[in-house]
């Protein structure tokens, strides 16, 4: 009889097979230029600022699939790292698309695909308008290679036809559901803060994509049954719900130095988030002016900041949005606790309390 697999036992498959992962992701962007020989150097060139954007990551999206593979009796690690591997391919386009949305040309705590690009062209002396050009022609022209990858990558996976076509069928999920939170989100600026639906765009721009998708990727081509498939919906719906919440607190509140991003960003762009809704709320009117003078300037420093920093403190609506990503975390752990069989629900739940308490 085969050993019973702990949860540590989980872990440790999942990390073991993220070497593959890192491995499939590399031999994919340093093979693709050659099979179109004639496209020259800046084609090559493309791929492998793509290549550039995996290294920092957290591999969550790829680990996730691992796992509910494995932990639903999956024993096939050749057929489930390429889908694995797209969960990360995937979640690189998202990012380098939500960069242009953002105006952004730093992630991870250096350059991305725009900003590679403009330190590359620097010396070139281009006027403004034709520089900013070609910063957007990479990034979004990048972010579409990693797309088309994404579904690339499992289309050439050894798993069963039907296996296949419901990995792509869950990829083709994602980023239609996180299309339409993007824009809920770029359109919120269009109403008032109060009236922001942060809760849906976070569901649709962050859960689906980085915990549903992967979580029902593994477990479909695992075999799992539709009861399952439910429950582990319900996880990663509500394991992302917090995980935005926790987000949107360090974009405001994080140390640059160890979230590799600037916490000014989201104060400038005046994003609408959940902790700046209940702010609004909850402000009174000297509280509620310094929101308006300083939230949305996109020359806001850090004295400005400083003063919103503690109004969000002062509203209790800091407070009231990490209770709510605690709320959603705990959500997720009963799901997996009670739901999901062993060893899943004890990595499930290990995932959980990682991210419910991570400082980046």
């Amino acid at each position: 009889m085969a050993p019973v697999m702990t949860s540590q036992d989980l872990q440790a498959w999942v990390r073991s097979r993220l070497s593959l992962v890192d491995a499939a992701l590399t031999a994919h962007v340093e093979g693709m230029p050659a099979q179109l020989p004639q496209s020259g150097a800046e084609y090559r060139r493309l791929w492998q600022r793509l290549g550039e954007q995996f290294a920092g990551g957290k591999n969550l999206r790829p680990a996730l699939t691992l796992a509910a593979y494995s932990g639903l009796g999956g024993d096939n690690a050749d057929a489930v790292v390429p889908v694995a591997a797209s969960m990360e391919m995937l979640h690189t386009a998202m990012l380098v698309h939500d960069d242009i949305l953002d105006h952004d040309e730093v992630r991870r705590g250096r350059p991305n695909v725009a900003g590679t690009r403009r330190a590359e062209l620097a010396a070139r002396r281009l006027p403004p308008a034709q520089l900013d050009d070609h910063v957007m022609t990479a990034a979004l022209l990048s972010g579409d290679l990693a797309l088309s990858s994404t579904y690339d990558m499992i289309a050439r996976a050894s798993l069963p036809a039907h296996h296949r076509l419901a990995a792509l069928d869950l990829v083709t999920r994602a980023i239609r559901a996180t299309i339409a939170g993007e824009l809920l989100d770029m359109c919120g600026d269009l109403s008032s803060m109060e009236d922001a639906d942060a809760l849906t765009v976070a569901e649709l721009k962050t859960a689906t994509y980085s915990f549903v998708v992967p979580l029902l990727a593994g477990a479909t081509i695992a075999g799992a049954d539709p009861t399952m498939i439910a429950h582990l919906e319900r996880i990663g719906t509500a394991l992302g719900l917090s995980f935005q919440l926790v987000d949107d607190d360090l974009g405001v509140f994080g140390d640059p130095d160890v979230t590799g991003k600037t916490n000014l960003s989201d104060l400038r762009a005046g994003k609408r988030t959940e902790l700046m809704r209940i702010a609004h709320v909850q402000a009174d009117p000297l509280q509620r002016a310094i929101l308006d003078r300083h939230v949305g300037d996109p020359a806001l420093t850090d004295a400005g900041a400083a003063h919103v920093r503690q109004v969000l403190i002062d509203t209790g609506a800091r407070d009231a949005t990490l209770k709510l990503a605690r709320r959603h975390a705990r959500q997720a752990k009963r799901i997996a606790s009670e739901r999901v069989p062993a060893p899943l629900s004890g990595y499930l739940t290990s995932v959980v309390d990682m991210l419910d308490g991570r400082p980046s």
